[in-house]
């Protein structure tokens, strides 16, 4: 199974200085068995393509679906009721950077766990475990909420702490990041109707926004260019994290109104 999720992702800088941008962005949804449309493809060459490596443990030395699984098992999660999606921004052609990439463990169809993998672009991953008490099923209105681990942005310090929430339903799927640090932070959305993956879909998403992972790069950069401009405090790269993976999770009720 696959599908392309056509999606928007917005972001909004929130306290004293205040930058707001939104960008469509290309996602699949997959189950990681071989995709089946012609133009994308699992661990070999094509237009768009996944690859194992770049998922599930070190940045560039992944394991794929496997590394997921042993994230669940250690955190005692039934994984042989479960069924695993990945939802990612895949490689077009030889191009390939993500922000941040979800693994996603589904009991009778309803997300039960995730992991938000977090890339920057100074080379590091930390990912986050994200879950309810007994592996409820996660509605659109819970949040969940880890410490913040890894240096993300020059703009933020490693402090503070990020509130997930996901939305996945048959017919879409929206995920909402709010970062909190004292006053300060970042909102982030992505949201996208869930679509079977065409040839057609895929290759009208390369010809709307080429060049893949250097636009995502380019876009990073162009924003924060604006947030110096705007005399942003500059902070330096401090060390990656020592754990890939961190689990400091509570979570609360948020009033879907």
């Amino acid at each position: 199974m696959i599908e392309h999720i056509a999606a928007q992702t917005y972001h909004r800088r929130q306290g004293a200085l205040h930058n707001a941008f939104t960008y469509g962005v290309d996602f699949v949804l997959t189950d990681l068995t071989e995709p089946q449309p012609g133009l994308i493809s699992k661990n070999r060459f094509n237009l768009w393509s996944l690859h194992d490596r770049h998922h599930g443990g070190p940045r560039g030395k992944g394991q794929g679906l496997p590394w997921f699984q042993e994230v669940l098992k250690a955190h005692d999660f039934p994984v042989e009721q479960a069924e695993f999606l990945l939802l990612t921004q895949p490689s077009l052609l030889w191009f390939h950077f993500n922000p941040v990439s979800f693994w996603i463990a589904l009991i009778d169809g309803k997300p039960c766990a995730f992991v938000a993998e977090v890339n920057n672009t100074f080379g590091h991953r930390h990912c986050y475990f994200c879950a309810l008490d007994g592996f409820r099923s996660i509605q659109e209105r819970d949040v969940l909420h880890a410490t913040k681990i890894m240096h993300v942005s020059p703009f933020q310090q490693v402090a503070g702490t990020y509130q997930f929430q996901l939305a996945y339903t048959e017919d879409d799927i929206k995920i909402r990041i709010d970062y909190k640090n004292q006053g300060e932070g970042v909102l982030a959305t992505l949201s996208g109707k869930r679509r079977p993956a065409t040839n057609r879909s895929l290759l009208y998403a390369a010809m709307r926004r080429p060049f893949g992972a250097v636009r995502v790069i380019g876009l990073i950069y162009w924003q924060a260019l604006k947030l110096w401009i705007k005399r942003a405090p500059f902070l330096k790269t401090p060390p990656p994290p020592k754990l890939p993976l961190s689990s400091q999770i509570t979570h609360d009720t948020r009033d879907p109104s």
